[in-house]
């Protein structure tokens, strides 16, 4: 029998495609924005979210996507109304989240047994609720890039030039903030806390080295994500170790392949 006919396979391919749909949109505009460290704020600080979900017996996915939601308003709003550095005020929460998570988790009675996939991911064990937050989450994400493009793409790059233009750069900032948290969260499943952030760079990241383009690195980047995840998913089956690592491991590799690749031929061209 083939792996691929096994429905828990069936299940991860479709998952690494919707994730890599999202994080190749999202991860564009973290990249652009340079919005890596605040990202990594957000994806830990979820962890907190996480925590009270299973200590007050609620679904954890959806408290961390509240808990990261409120995160990302909040870094925003500290940096930009209270005088507090930005990365700051990113450490305050991020630490706040991790320390709410942890003691919630010894405080909870029992053992938490889906806490290792939060952190470390485990794209296997995506289910049909998984798939379904997937599907909402790239469709809002695809709506917002589709109607708001080019504000996103000004704002992205120079936010003091899109002011100037009378852009509603605050609100746009605010909303981008909340369909970060969004997306980290709804791929928590996949690659876990401890590894989502590189979900939303490193495929821009080997995307950016064949093109400058915004539209073009979106593209580019959901292809090379996906590549990256269903190599990972390979990679997890064959040699037994968890799925999340093996995808950023092999997206690492393929990465670091094309660029001494492209290195060697602008030398020798």
């Amino acid at each position: 029998m083939s792996i691929l006919e096994y429905s828990f396979f069936q299940n991860a391919l479709i998952g690494s495609l919707l994730a890599s749909i999202v994080c190749g949109i999202i991860g564009t505009y973290i990249v652009s924005r340079r919005l890596v460290f605040i990202s990594g704020g957000i994806t830990h600080a979820s962890f907190g979210g996480i925590g009270l979900g299973v200590f007050f017996g609620i679904n954890p996915i959806l408290s961390a996507m509240v808990y990261a939601v409120l995160s990302a308003f909040g870094v925003q709003w500290m940096s930009h109304h209270v005088k507090v550095r930005e990365d700051s005020a990113i450490a305050l929460f991020w630490t706040f989240g991790m320390s709410i998570g942890i003691l919630c988790s010894f405080l909870t009675p029992g053992f938490m047994p889906d806490l290792p996939s939060f952190l470390f991911g485990s794209i296997l064990t995506v289910g049909t609720p998984d798939l379904v937050l997937l599907t909402v989450v790239t469709t809002v994400v695809s709506a917002v890039f589709t109607l708001l493009y080019s504000t996103i793409v000004s704002i992205a790059f120079d936010p003091t030039f899109a002011r100037s233009q009378r852009l509603p750069v605050d609100t746009v900032e605010y909303v981008m903030m909340g369909l970060i948290a969004v997306t980290i969260v709804s791929t928590l499943r996949l690659v876990g806390i401890v590894l989502a952030i590189s979900l939303l760079t490193v495929p821009q990241m080997t995307a950016n080295l064949f093109t400058y383009s915004f539209r073009r690195i979106i593209f580019l980047s959901i292809a090379i994500g996906w590549v990256d995840c269903l190599a990972g998913l390979f990679i997890s089956y064959w040699f037994n170790v968890p799925s999340g690592a093996s995808i950023i491991f092999a997206s690492i590799i393929i990465y670091a392949l094309l660029r001494t690749i492209k290195a060697v031929v602008f030398k020798f061209k």
